[in-house]
């Protein structure tokens, strides 16, 4: 299914949301974290008081894996102030909290501060394209295509720790928060390109924030995102990511903490 398919399947079920993981947005024994996340931002937006409110900031925690099949989603506003609102979104199966976002919504502000990042070019003398070979590469990315600017592909007994890659799912329309998250969370962990050999791993808490009030204008291809390996010790990594869209647009911003079993 493509991704905006399965994001249009989730449902409200009085107070809560039914959605559908499907098995080719797995990744392991979970669902795409960026899947889980837009589900949590979809479902944290109907509950605002002001639904066209711009997404600010995203903070998940992902406490244990989403099987595919039925998800349960509840979501609540914790704080409502002048020009920012917070919410909460808990993905549940049975008793189990699976997944916890917080999300911050926020109308644009009057400021005489103004400054964004300006996307550097990257020289690469052969691009390396992604492949989807079933069995050996997550099933969800068959939805995308992309190709390493930049560093290496995931166990290639890489040395540099940035990689550059350039993104777009395999569906046409329009961008939303959804899928700024999915393109964005795309990409598998730095530190696993310094592996020889596959090996389990997984991402405990991801923050985003958003630098635009809306993604409408751009296409779901051309996207850009540029990570680097922070830090890795005790099998314990931090990430951090820049995306891009079309045009070397900055959009968001990330930071993840992950896991490497290895």
């Amino acid at each position: 299914m493509l991704f905006s398919e399965v994001l249009s399947s989730l449902q409200r079920d009085g107070d809560q949301w039914a959605a559908r993981i499907p098995a080719d947005w797995m990744i392991g024994r979970t669902a795409f974290g960026g899947l889980q996340a837009a589900f949590a931002a979809r479902a944290m937006r109907e509950v605002l008081p002001d639904t066209t409110l711009p997404l600010r900031t995203l903070q998940c925690t992902f406490l244990a894996p989403v099987s595919e099949g039925a998800l349960t989603i509840k979501a609540q506003v914790l704080r409502t102030g002048k020009n920012a609102v917070h919410a909460q979104a808990r993905l549940i199966a049975g008793d189990q909290v699976l997944a916890l976002v917080i999300g911050v919504f926020g109308a644009a502000r009057e400021s005489s501060v103004l400054r964004l990042p300006a996307q550097q070019p990257v020289e690469s003398a052969k691009p390396i394209e992604f492949r989807y070979i079933p069995g050996v590469t997550p099933v969800f990315t068959q939805h995308f295509r992309a190709r390493w600017l930049l560093g290496g592909l995931p166990y290639s007994n890489a040395t540099l720790p940035r990689n550059v890659v350039e993104v777009g799912l395999d569906e046409t329309g329009r961008a939303n928060d959804g899928h700024v998250l999915a393109l964005a969370d795309f990409i598998p962990p730095v530190a696993m390109s310094f592996l020889k050999k596959p090996a389990a791993g997984g991402t405990l808490i991801w923050m985003m924030e958003f630098f635009s009030d809306r993604h409408d204008h751009l296409p779901l291809s051309g996207w850009r995102v540029d990570a680097d390996l922070v830090a890795a010790v005790g099998g314990y990594t931090s990430q951090s990511v820049m995306l891009w869209g079309p045009g070397g647009e900055p959009v968001a911003i990330s930071r993840q903490s992950m896991v490497i079993f290895s």
